[in-house]
């Protein structure tokens, strides 16, 4: 089981999960939008006798704190990672981010590639495909705040994350129960701050970063693994990439959307052998 682990960044006490072996490589995972650090609890233990594995709670998430409403942004989580390495004492890092949590990693391993020792890009590119982003900014602005029961919890994740309907139910409900806590009257309430849903739909702040410009600044190996039916990542974003970063390799996970959960025989495979070359 991984120990409960807390560090301060930037003025906010931020929590990771630590599944030990602190004498080897770190990783540092780091989750999507909505997620928390224990999306990881079934990748780690396949990493965990080679590396030292850490999953963040990005801030405003499961067991971090919440920050100001306004530095729910891409740039303030790069620069809570830097504070968290910096505090760990670990001057070079290797990463695992799905989605958002793939974009802090691109943005900081573009930023101090000597820093980066590897990179596992899951289900994120530089460029991110309009249906995909419209998709996600519908659920993220329009969610029930509270669920009478972790079934409900579930009933909701199986109708807005495709990947998950697939999903047999004890392997879900260890996922939601992570999730939620309980609220003031009873019911389950979410473990993230209200603000890191209200993205924004118009305007400079709605505008996209350019993520080829720190993409391209990358020197360290990547994995880019995309789910066969993603509405995020395209087929001609992969090859761009692979053509920008000549170290690139990508892995494709059948029958997944938008994200795989990287327990995919497939992706699981793939990031075993990407970290044991």
């Amino acid at each position: 089981m991984p120990s409960n682990e807390f560090v301060s960044a930037n003025g906010l006490r931020l929590h990771y999960l630590d599944f030990g072996n602190h004498a080897k490589p770190p990783v540092i995972c780091i989750h999507g939008l909505s997620g928390n650090a224990h999306n990881f609890d079934h990748l780690a233990p396949h990493l965990s006798d080679n590396l030292h594995v850490m999953s963040l709670d990005v801030r405003g998430r499961g067991d971090s704190e919440w920050g100001p409403s306004g530095e729910y942004n891409a740039p303030v989580y790069v620069n809570d990672l830097v504070a968290m390495l910096d505090a760990l004492k670990i001057q070079r890092v290797a990463l695992i981010g799905t989605s958002m949590g793939g974009i802090i990693s691109m943005m900081f391993a573009g930023g101090y590639p000597d820093r980066v020792d590897r990179v596992v890009l899951n289900d994120i590119g530089p460029a991110i495909e309009t249906a995909g982003l419209t998709r996600i900014t519908n659920y993220m602005t329009s969610y029930p705040s509270s669920f009478a029961n972790l079934e409900e919890v579930m009933a909701y994740y199986r109708e807005n994350y495709p990947p998950m309907r697939q999903m047999p139910a004890e392997e879900l409900r260890d996922f939601a129960q992570w999730s939620v806590k309980p609220g003031p009257d009873g019911k389950l309430i979410w473990k993230l701050d209200p603000a890191v849903r209200n993205v924004p739909r118009t305007g400079s702040e709605a505008r996209p970063l350019d993520l080829w410009v720190p993409f391209t600044r990358i020197s360290a190996p990547i994995l880019a693994i995309r789910g066969a039916e993603s509405d995020i990542l395209s087929n001609s974003t992969l090859n761009q990439m692979k053509m920008v970063q000549r170290e690139t390799t990508i892995v494709e996970v059948p029958g997944v959307g938008h994200a795989p959960s990287l327990g995919e025989p497939v992706a699981l495979a793939a990031i075993k052998e990407f970290f044991a070359r």
